[in-house]
């Protein structure tokens, strides 16, 4: 694979080709896979307007801010939304195309950096990256993040090369695009900003400070209500304090992306660490023999594994480690590979054995993408129309949470339903009122409550959530059990990973 990118002859298709690759691959399956969840409250907040995002964001609940995402994706969703329209294709080309541009920014400075043979190498692996073909695909603001922060990073590079003004002011506005898409983007920005100082360019550190002092600027109408939002992360939040073992499953997603199978998850776990063992030692091998290319070769490293490690060790403190937030750490992670495996002097056979092996667990990865169906996807179109067409007025239909009401609510938002509000103080407990009023969804602060007077009810839950339930030692789920002693069990039917009940008033 190497020594076809080799030829100045093919090049030029095979970069073509590449592209032509990444785009069947981002768009494969698109519209089959049901909105899940996050996408559909960014659809649905996003049809809301300016106005009402930001009192839907920034409004007070229980002391600190309603949500935790700035609002940059939104607005561009919104803006996009507005030319496109909101089927699951239109909302998802947005991210397909941010996750194209991704490609293309990471291949030019690839080619700045090295030259055009390891750009298009690394073009390629990028191309069939699991990991970046998901988010490429979802409705939500990690594919933007990602591409403002491989932006802020070409920046810099020229920045540095070329000490035009031009490329810092890039550096400062797609830095500060990056922070109004997403909070986290500072655990990558903050390693970038500190290359300068590493590399003591003196010259090109007083430009990355004066950058770094305009990028604040610009944020700081956002910056100002940060500390909110970190109120509402550690009061109200889902994510877990992560252990070492968390570096094993971010290593797994840039290489194959989760979930996977558990009968596929150790050929996954023995492909990536495979790699990454070569990798690694290849650039140890190239270090102590002052291979040419080895500064930038730790860089590309660097951007890889430190933004990890920086936020493994803030979440000691505030638990906010999710892999997604890493995609841009997953692009230099690929880009550094394909320097170790072709650049740094490994025989022709292992260099062979570990590029298929790559491509193997990438396969896994990428088939996984596709024909995944689970949790948290659910047929809810097709459960929309069954519901529609055998509920009578005085019927009630009721979701256990947020979780399928939202998606059920974006396939039709004519349909009667309600839901029962999360446990007040709990992880799952982010969807404050204040972003509830801003979608005209209002919780049910119970299941009595969100039952009523309904004759006949349809109570909707994921499968999951009952097994959550039962593996904390109760014998179902508590809107369950509550059902069973005030009406009479008249069916149960599955749809995927959607339990659907069906009770009458005894």
């Amino acid at each position: 694979m190497t020594e076809f990118f080799s030829s100045p002859k093919y090049r030029r298709f095979a970069l073509l080709g590449i592209l032509l690759v990444a785009l069947i691959l981002r768009l494969a399956a698109i519209g089959s896979r049901p909105l899940w969840y996050d996408e559909s409250f960014a659809v649905l907040f996003s049809h809301e307007g300016l106005a009402a995002m930001l009192e839907g964001t920034l409004s007070t609940a229980h002391d600190s801010a309603a949500d935790v995402h700035p609002l940059a994706y939104y607005m561009s969703l919104s803006i996009w939304m507005r030319i496109f329209g909101q089927s699951p294709l239109s909302v998802r080309l947005f991210s397909v195309l941010l996750g194209m541009g991704i490609l293309i920014v990471a291949y030019l400075g690839m080619r700045e950096l090295f030259d055009e043979e390891l750009a298009t190498l690394a073009l390629a692996f990028l191309a069939l990256s699991p990991f970046q073909i998901h988010y490429a695909q979802e409705v939500r603001m990690y594919a933007l993040m990602t591409f403002l922060l491989i932006v802020a990073t070409y920046a810099l590079w020229r920045g540095m090369g070329t000490h035009h003004w031009g490329w810092w002011l890039l550096f400062a506005l797609s830095a500060a695009l990056a922070q109004y898409t997403h909070n986290l983007s500072a655990f990558y920005l903050i390693p970038l900003a500190l290359i300068p100082l590493l590399e003591r360019d003196w010259r090109s550190l007083r430009s990355a400070v004066i950058s770094g002092f305009g990028a604040v600027l610009l944020y700081l109408p956002w910056l100002l209500h940060l500390p909110a939002q970190f109120d509402k992360v550690r009061t109200a939040y889902w994510v877990a304090t992560p252990t070492p073992a968390r570096f094993f499953t971010t290593l797994l997603s840039f290489v194959t992306n989760l979930p996977l199978p558990d009968s596929w998850l150790p050929l996954a776990l023995f492909v990536t660490l495979a790699v990454i063992s070569l990798g690694g030692w290849q650039t140890f091998r190239a270090w102590r023999a002052g291979h040419k290319d080895i500064c930038l070769a730790l860089w590309l490293a660097y951007l890889a594994f430190i933004p990890p490690l920086f936020l493994y060790l803030f979440s000691q403190w505030m638990p906010v480690y999710i892999e997604r937030a890493l995609l841009p750490s997953g692009v230099f992670f690929l880009l550094w590979l394909a320097w170790a495996l072709s650049r740094a002097g490994l025989p022709k056979l292992i260099r062979g054995f570990a590029t298929m092996a790559l491509l193997v667990g990438m396969t896994m990865g990428i088939y996984q993408h596709i024909t995944y169906r689970g949790f948290p996807y659910g047929p809810y179109q097709a459960l929309n129309d069954y519901l529609a067409s055998e509920t009578s007025p005085d019927d009630g239909i009721v979701h256990s949470n947020k979780m399928t009401m939202l998606s059920a609510v974006y396939y039709d938002r004519h349909l009667s339903q309600s839901y029962v509000a999360d446990v007040p103080g709990s992880g799952s407990d982010t969807l404050a009122l204040p972003t509830q009023q801003v979608l005209e969804l209002i919780a049910d602060p119970d299941i009595e409550t969100a039952v009523g007077n309904a004759s006949q009810v349809w109570f909707i839950i994921f499968s999951r959530a009952i097994q959550e339930y039962q593996a904390a030692d109760y014998s179902t789920h508590p809107h369950i059990t509550w059902l069973e002693e005030n009406f009479v069990l008249e069916q149960v039917d599955s749809w995927g990973d959607i339990q659907l009940y069906v009770y009458v008033r005894e």
